[in-house]
């Protein structure tokens, strides 16, 4: 009610003068009891008396401008004083505020002046990057304590901008932002080692025509401490605002420096923090970069590895190739040349037999020299043993022809072309290369090898590669068996089928002791191996998957049961194209 009271009577009193100034002549020489206007035309801005202002003469009256204005083009200004009521001096920092700025004319605020240093005040300013930022509660928690300490209804972390200053944080007024024109806050940044005062607005000439008094929110009280950055430059305040006169104590003061320096603290600790978040975030992108490369070196290496150790494979397989093959060749040539005698030798040794028989015949009664020699020789077991002798010759050079072809073959694991081959030919010349392992021996009872061959056409592959494949399936199930030496019939079993009319099956499985699940997940993986060092490379069924599924366009699986052995299923295109 008071506030209202107070409010009507003062702006009882400027109209009065007001029309006093407007409608009573003036005539004559100015004397101490006649008026004078501060007036404000669109044309004209008043000049307050820099001698005045500046030294405090005249009893601090203000005088009208040098050049008196035209009565028809005075304006109602919203102050009036008259000579012997005297303005309370200036504080000195504003002496020079008052003599540079004159009021604005469409809002009655005095603008401040801009500080020596705003170019590099802004570039502060933007430093911290905070301008229209969201809401922070750190910068809140402040801003409402400064208002508890100083007991005031608005306090302000204001931030002055190149044309604006702006609200970092508010409390108890909802605007965001006002003019810099009008803002007190660009008053309080030109002194940073001071804190600006305002216990009554309205009996401040830089204030009191402020839109922000005599308006929404009709300040009345005014009290920032500068916000100055580590390097000097003040880029904004800490302020409380009330709606009454009033004074802050000592102590509320100090409180209010305070929470000024913490709010300066707050804003270099969010550019440090910004400064660690990007730190970090650019370490985490080299860290990530690093395990990327370290990733791609490792993945590399073992490529490499794996090619390294392929390569060997298949130079190893290859040179057992042309071995064989050059065996093959070397023994095939004698065993040729008996082969082809042994029918004629058979023809001979029948001729002669049947001479013997004739002879025999037609003398039963040999001279003595002639029995004594047929009872030497035992004439009779000869010619019933001389037959037998040569069909065993001859089933001992098919056999020998037999793995010839075998060999010959197998050789062509270093063959490249994609040709038709019989796989039942492949498994049998592979199982040939792999029998003496197959075969008992003092310590092992040997291995049955179980064929179910189905009918199969020729298969359009590469046929050294497979037989590799069948090679590293074969010994492994070996292995497998060797292992598992309580088990009383080893058994290898091979079934081939043909599927769907275009595809090939081949099974080859063991009744040894199975994989272990956690084995099974890996098996097919480059270097794993479950045998002992020296004893394996790891390569064998990671090339063959290669072989079969890369190579080939089939499919390989392995299916296996702990304690009942593993089977290898594999699928071949009849036509690999």
């Amino acid at each position: 009610m008071l506030r209202l009271l107070r409010r009507f009577l003062t702006r009882s009193w400027f109209q009065f003068w007001r029309f006093l100034a407007t409608y009573l002549p003036i005539k004559g020489k100015r004397t101490r009891a006649k008026r004078k206007i501060f007036t404000q035309t669109s044309s004209s801005l008043p000049v307050v008396n820099e001698e005045l202002v500046g030294t405090g003469a005249t009893n601090g009256r203000l005088t009208l401008p040098t050049k008196p204005q035209r009565e028809t083009e005075v304006t109602p200004a919203p102050f009036v004083r008259r000579e012997e009521s005297p303005t309370p001096p200036l504080p000195r920092r504003e002496r020079r505020l008052s003599r540079s700025y004159p009021k604005n004319i469409a809002t009655g605020a005095v603008p401040a002046p801009l500080p020596p240093n705003e170019e590099s005040r802004l570039r502060a300013l933007q430093r911290y990057k905070i301008l229209d930022t969201s809401p922070e509660e750190a910068f809140d928690d402040l801003t409402a304590l400064a208002s508890y300490i100083c007991g005031t209804p608005i306090a302000l972390v204001s931030l002055v901008d190149k044309h604006r200053q702006w609200f970092k944080s508010k409390v108890g007024i909802e605007s965001t932002e006002t003019p810099r024109e009008q803002a007190f806050c660009a008053h309080a940044i030109l002194y940073p080692d001071e804190l600006l005062v305002v216990p009554n607005t309205l009996e401040d000439e830089r204030f009191a025509g402020n839109p922000l008094v005599q308006s929404y929110p009709e300040m009345r009280f005014y009290a920032g401490v500068p916000l100055v950055t580590p390097d000097g430059y003040a880029i904004g305040t800490l302020c409380t605002i009330d709606r009454v006169p009033r004074n802050l104590t000592k102590d509320q003061l100090e409180g209010l420096r305070a929470l000024g320096r913490q709010v300066i603290t707050q804003m270099e600790l969010r550019i440090n923090v910004g400064k660690l978040e990007r730190t970090i975030n650019k370490r985490k992108r080299v860290e990530a970069a690093l395990r990327r490369s370290n990733l791609q070196l490792r993945n590399t290496l073992q490529e490499l590895k794996q090619t390294q150790s392929q390569l060997i494979q298949n130079e190893k397989m290859s040179s057992l190739g042309q071995l064989v093959a050059g065996v093959a060749h070397e023994i095939n040539n004698p065993v040729t040349f008996i082969h082809c005698n042994l029918p004629y030798v058979s023809g001979y040794v029948q001729d002669l037999l049947e001479f013997v028989k004739l002879y025999q015949k037609e003398y039963p009664e040999p001279s003595q020299a002639i029995q004594e020699r047929a009872e030497a020789i035992d004439l009779n077991f000869l010619t019933a043993d001389l037959p037998k002798v040569l069909s065993s010759m001859k089933v001992g050079t098919d056999r020998i022809h037999q793995i010839v072809l075998s060999l010959r073959n197998f050789s062509r694991l270093d063959e490249a072309a994609n040709r038709q081959f019989n796989i039942h030919e492949g498994i049998d010349s592979t199982l040939l290369i792999l029998q003496h392992r197959l075969k008992p021996t003092a310590d092992f009872i040997g291995i049955e090898v179980i064929k179910e061959y189905g009918k199969l056409p020729l298969v359009e592959c590469y046929a050294g590669q497979l037989n590799q494949v069948f090679m590293n399936l074969l010994s492994n199930a070996i292995d497998a068996l060797e292992e598992a030496k309580d088990n009383p019939a080893p058994q290898i079993r091979i079934t081939t089928s043909v599927l769907d009319g275009n595809m090939v099956v081949i099974r080859i499985g063991d009744n040894g002791t199975g994989i272990p699940e956690a084995v099974m997940r890996q098996i097919f993986d480059p270097f794993f191996t479950t045998k002992p060092v020296g004893k394996g490379t790891g390569l064998g069924l990671s090339i063959s998957y290669q072989i079969i599924v890369d190579k080939h366009g089939g499919m390989m699986k392995c299916l296996s049961e702990a304690g009942k052995g593993t089977e290898f299923y594999i699928e071949l295109p009849i036509t690999n194209r």
